[in-house]
């Protein structure tokens, strides 16, 4: 992999790219080698709790075969943090013209948020190609996207929040849906357990998801 692959490149690499939120920095890489086992390399590695940098730069430097992003970016500062942690990629809630300024010609690339056509407006001006739609589901879900797809091609999304294994392949059909970004197989209680074996199960099921 290049030192900073297009984000295109990256969000083709599966269908769902698991949202994870480390309580504890001993489980970064143990979790991120059970994703890679079941085929979900790239990784959102949330900035929700104190220890996502740290469990950032633990996924970089020891499992090569995991792409490390950081998630819940809000600002330019989180932005640098992340990239000297080692993230290949970023993702933010929402997109603040502060934030967009920030990360402007920045090699690693953001997946900035939307929830309406007036913010996936507002990227398509800057030259935004991918978007993250958050919240998904409480913001019309598959039916949303489909409605604006025809009137706003220029964007494809990574619809997060509220997606689930059962409903994934809905959205996964749409024609401006590059991928999904989702929680179900990273759940914190299992993660707590340190049951490997069955994150790396459900990675599995959710790779399969493709159509």
């Amino acid at each position: 992999m290049s030192p900073h692959p297009s984000l295109e490149s990256l969000l083709r690499r599966a269908p769902v790219v698991p949202v994870v939120i480390i309580d504890d920095v001993k489980h970064a890489v143990p979790l991120a080698r059970a994703l890679v086992a079941g085929g979900l390399p790239l990784i959102e590695i949330t900035l929700r709790t104190p220890q996502g940098l740290e469990a950032i730069r633990a996924v970089a430097e020891e499992v090569p075969d995991a792409v490390a992003g950081a998630g819940t970016i809000l600002n330019g500062h989180d932005f640098e943090k992340a990239v000297a942690a080692g993230a290949k990629f970023a993702v933010s809630p929402g997109a603040t013209d502060a934030l967009l300024d920030a990360v402007e010609g920045a090699p690693v690339k953001l997946l900035p948020g939307i929830a309406t056509a007036s913010e996936a407006m507002k990227l398509i001006a800057r030259g935004y190609e991918f978007a993250k739609c958050f919240p998904a589901e409480q913001s019309g879900g598959a039916a949303f996207l489909s409605a604006i797809a025809s009137p706003l091609p220029q964007l494809r999304f990574c619809p997060t929040g509220g997606v689930t294994l059962a409903n994934a392949p809905t959205y996964l059909k749409l024609p401006n849906v590059i991928c999904v970004g989702g929680s179900w197989m990273v759940n914190r209680a299992t993660i707590a357990a340190e049951d490997w074996g069955a994150i790396t199960a459900a990675a599995a099921q959710a790779a399969a998801l493709r159509p």
